[in-house]
C-alpha cells in the first residue's frame, strides 16, 4: 500500500511535467498539440509495458524536434513522415534483436553534448517568434520580415513564464514543501491559463492577440481513433523515406540509451535494464506511433528524473501518467484550450 501511494504521487507529478512538454514539443514540430499528447500516451502505456526499466519515462522529446520538422519538409507531408516512422520502429526492433544496444558506450560524450547544444539553439530560434505573438511562424527570420505583428500580451505571458520557472528552481521555493512538489512548467502554464480566463471576461479584444492551442473534439474513444492520421504507404518508392527512417531510428535509439545511462546514476537498478530490450520496447512504440499518426518516441531524462525524485517505486507511476494524458484528451479539452502558445514557448525556451 505504501508503494501504491508513492507511485500514485509520482505518476501525477510526472503527468504535470509531461503535459506542457507534450503540447509544446508538438507545437515546436509544427504539428497539432493533440499529436504530442497521443505520443505521450503511447510512451506512457505501451513502451512502459515492454521496457525493462522501472523508472524511464518515454514520450515526445525536444531533441527530435528539428529532425521531425526537416523530415516533414523533405518528404512533403506528415503522412509520408509516418511511413518513415513505421520503418524506424521496425529498424529499432531489429537493432534490439541483434543486440546492438551494447555499442552505446562507444559514442564520445563530446558528440552528445554538441548534438544537444545544437538542438537547444534551434529550439530557441523556433520558439522566439511564438513568444513574440506568432501563431504559426516557426522561423526566427519571420520576426525581421515586414508585416510581423508583435503581441505585447504574448510577450508578457512568455516573460512571466520564464521568470516563474527560474524562480521555481531557486532554494527559496524548494524550502516551501507545499510549493516544491509542483513542477515549474506547470506553474507557468497555469499562469497562462489564468491570464486567458481573466482576459476573456475583462478584455476580449486583447485576448484575440494571445494565440491559444487548439484541439479537435472527441465525443468518445472511438471518435478519437477515427481522427488518427495514417501513413502514406504509396511513399515507399521515395528513397528519402528510408534515409529519414534510418536517421530517426539511430538518433531516437541513441537518445533513449543515453537517457538510460544517465538514469543509472540517479537510481541504480539491479540487475541493470538491458539496452537491447529497451530498443525493442522503443521500436514497438515508434511502430505504433507511425501507424496511428503520432510523433517519434524516446526515453526522456527530464521526465525520468522527475519520476525518480518524487519517489517512484515501480512502473505503476509511469502507467498512471499515461492514463492521465489519455483522460485529458477525452474529457478536459476545454481546459487545455485555455493554454496560450506563449506559455508553451516559455516552457520550451527554458527547457
Amino acid at each position: 500500500m505504501n508503494t501504491l501511494r508513492q507511485d500514485s504521487l509520482a505518476g501525477v507529478v510526472v503527468f504535470l511535467v509531461a503535459l506542457p512538454l507534450c503540447l509544446g514539443i508538438a507545437q515546436a514540430s509544427g504539428l497539432p498539440p493533440f499529436v504530442g499528447l497521443l505520443t505521450g500516451i503511447i510512451g506512457g502505456l505501451l513502451v512502459t509495458a515492454l521496457s525493462p526499466s522501472r523508472f524511464a519515462v518515454s514520450g515526445p522529446a525536444a531533441g527530435l524536434v528539428t529532425i521531425v520538422v526537416a523530415s516533414i519538409e523533405t518528404l512533403g507531408s506528415f503522412s509520408a513522415f509516418l511511413l518513415a516512422l513505421v520503418l524506424a520502429g521496425i529498424l529499432q526492433i531489429v537493432l534490439g534483436l541483434i543486440r546492438a544496444g551494447r555499442f552505446i558506450s562507444l559514442v564520445p560524450g563530446s558528440v552528445i553534448k554538441g548534438m544537444l547544444a545544437a538542438i537547444g539553439l534551434l529550439l530557441i530560434m523556433q520558439q522566439i517568434p511564438v513568444a513574440l505573438g506568432s501563431a504559426d511562424e516557426n522561423s526566427l527570420l519571420a520576426v525581421f520580415r515586414e508585416g510581423f505583428t508583435f503581441s505585447p500580451i504574448s510577450i508578457a505571458v512568455a516573460v512571466a513564464g520564464l521568470l516563474l520557472m527560474a524562480l521555481w528552481g531557486s532554494p527559496v521555493i524548494r524550502r516551501v514543501k507545499s510549493l516544491a512538489w509542483m513542477p515549474g512548467p506547470l506553474v507557468a502554464v497555469l499562469v497562462g491559463c489564468v491570464t486567458t480566463l481573466v482576459l476573456s471576461r475583462t478584455s476580449p479584444a486583447l485576448l484575440e492577440r494571445l494565440p491559444l492551442i487548439t484541439l479537435p473534439e472527441f465525443a468518445s474513444l472511438g471518435a478519437l481513433v477515427s481522427e488518427l492520421e495514417t501513413p502514406a504507404w504509396q511513399a515507399f518508392t521515395n528513397p528519402s523515406v528510408y534515409i529519414v527512417a534510418v536517421t530517426l531510428a539511430l538518433v531516437a535509439s541513441l537518445e533513449t540509451l543515453l537517457s538510460q545511462e544517465a538514469l543509472k546514476k540517479l537510481r541504480p537498478q539491479n540487475p541493470p535494464p538491458s539496452p537491447n530490450r529497451e530498443m525493442l520496447a522503443q521500436g514497438a512504440g515508434n511502430l505504433l506511433a507511425g501507424l496511428v499518426g503520432a510523433m517519434p518516441i524516446t526515453a526522456v531524462i527530464v521526465r525520468s528524473s522527475v519520476n525518480v525524485s518524487t519517489g517512484a517505486q515501480t512502473k505503476l507511476s509511469i502507467f498512471i501518467h499515461g492514463a492521465l494524458l489519455l483522460i485529458c484528451v477525452l474529457w478536459f479539452r476545454e481546459v487545455l484550450m485555455t493554454i496560450p502558445l506563449a506559455s508553451l514557448a516559455a516552457v520550451l525556451l527554458y527547457t
